[in-house]
């Protein structure tokens, strides 16, 4: 009777089929591979410090109270980068971190004002202040949103930002956005998907990378705004729009999408897997690891994926793609070189999918994150914020110290 009754207990805490134990034991993929605890805390330890403190690091403390995260070599902070910090802050639990970048975010980034208020501004130049571009990328906002709730969750919101708050004035504002002033939801809400940008156009396709069915089901737990159901309805339709957008063979996906998941080619690159497209492996690990809701489609994916990078060598696959696993003409650059590399970012985000690969070789690619180096290209390219966050996000992951943040007793 005891049993039913904790149980019950859980269910009523977990509703809707989140999974217990996803919520309760995050795998430490590294100590099962044989790293020791003590090295893996090291090696999570060490990236963050190379990211946010050494002498190549990407985040910039101002004044006594905010900081900035920039893409250093495109010499701008963007709301990427901002809300990835965020989201790093509070799983890690570096409070002043997370502030910080809150209030520059909210002081320089976020409309406080007409058709796109509560929204941000995507990128802007932190030497001049200059805004970039007054409009969203759909990404930042949802990094944003459940970093914030997150944050209500771990640390309250008696502790000078009242982060539920701030999470709800983004989401409520974004069910007024009607297409008033051309700027519109950041989810389509007749085809239940995230946008590429919520305004204009650019509200009629997507970016597969954007789809995190895990943050659609944390807002249906925790924003408690009314729209809960739609929420969970988007978590399942970006699973269904997964299993369209990647390939049948080889797992890749184009970097932008329309909402079937066709290809989208954009007047800077025709459409293939590049830069955004590392992240969506990634993405899907989340969602396995979280939820657990579409398990079966999920390993075969990863078995997919895996298996096409293994089939151009574990150490040398190159970082774009056609969608059928053949170079691409075109090129998309990054450094001062346009050439394919074997790039960290990707060698991350496609370990992650260890964690749900049941194969044993899979933990090869465990390894090879393991020896991986954030470091310079032999080209003298280096990416400490891209290759960086992406590094971290999944060290964070394969160590379980990325989870879902359940509310705390204050």
């Amino acid at each position: 009777m005891k049993l039913i009754l904790i149980l019950i207990f859980l269910l009523s805490i977990f509703p809707d089929g989140v999974g217990i134990a996803q919520t309760t034991r995050y795998r430490n993929l590294f100590k099962e591979a044989g790293y020791s605890q003590a090295d893996i805390e090291a090696k999570v330890a060490k990236a963050y410090y190379d990211i946010f403190e050494g002498p190549n690091r990407v985040y910039f403390q101002v004044g006594d109270t905010m900081a900035y995260v920039s893409d250093i070599k495109n010499h701008d902070a963007r709301t990427e980068g901002l809300s990835y910090g965020m989201m790093i802050a509070v799983q890690l639990n570096k409070k002043d971190v997370f502030d910080r970048i809150w209030r520059w975010s909210k002081a320089y980034l976020q409309h406080q004002s007409g058709p796109r208020e509560a929204y941000f501004a995507w990128s802007i130049n932190p030497k001049t202040m200059k805004r970039n571009s007054e409009g969203s990328a759909s990404d930042g906002e949802l990094y944003y949103v459940t970093s914030l709730l997150f944050a209500a969750n771990k640390w309250g919101n008696s502790t000078g930002i009242h982060y539920y708050n701030e999470a709800r004035r983004i989401l409520d504002a974004m069910w007024k956005k009607d297409g008033s002033g051309n700027i519109y939801n950041l989810i389509n809400t007749e085809h239940k998907q995230i946008t590429f940008v919520p305004e204009g156009n650019g509200y009629q396709w997507t970016d597969p990378s954007y789809h995190l069915p895990a943050f659609m089901e944390v807002w249906a737990l925790y924003a408690n705004d009314g729209h809960e159901s739609f929420y969970k309805v988007c978590a399942d339709t970006s699973r269904a729009f997964l299993h369209r957008a990647c390939h049948p063979v080889t797992g890749l996906n184009a970097d932008y999408t329309e909402f079937s998941g066709k290809p989208h080619d954009t007047p800077w690159s025709p459409s293939a897997f590049r830069y955004d497209s590392w992240r969506v492996p990634m993405n899907i690990a989340m969602d396995y690891v979280w939820f657990g809701k579409d398990k079966k489609w999920q390993q075969e994916y990863a078995k997919r994926f895996q298996g096409f990078l293994r089939s151009k060598g574990i150490d040398t696959f190159e970082d774009q793609f056609n969608l059928d696993g053949s170079r691409p003409e075109f090129v998309l650059q990054a450094g001062p070189e346009k050439k394919l590399r074997h790039s960290l970012g990707l060698v991350a985000t496609a370990s992650s999918l260890s964690l749900i690969n049941s194969d044993k070789k899979s933990l090869d690619f465990v390894h090879a994150l393991w020896k991986a180096k954030l470091e310079p290209y032999n080209d003298g390219y280096f990416d400490p914020y891209y290759d960086g966050l992406l590094y971290l996000f999944t060290l964070m992951h394969l160590s379980g110290k990325y989870q879902i943040i359940t509310p705390q007793t204050h």
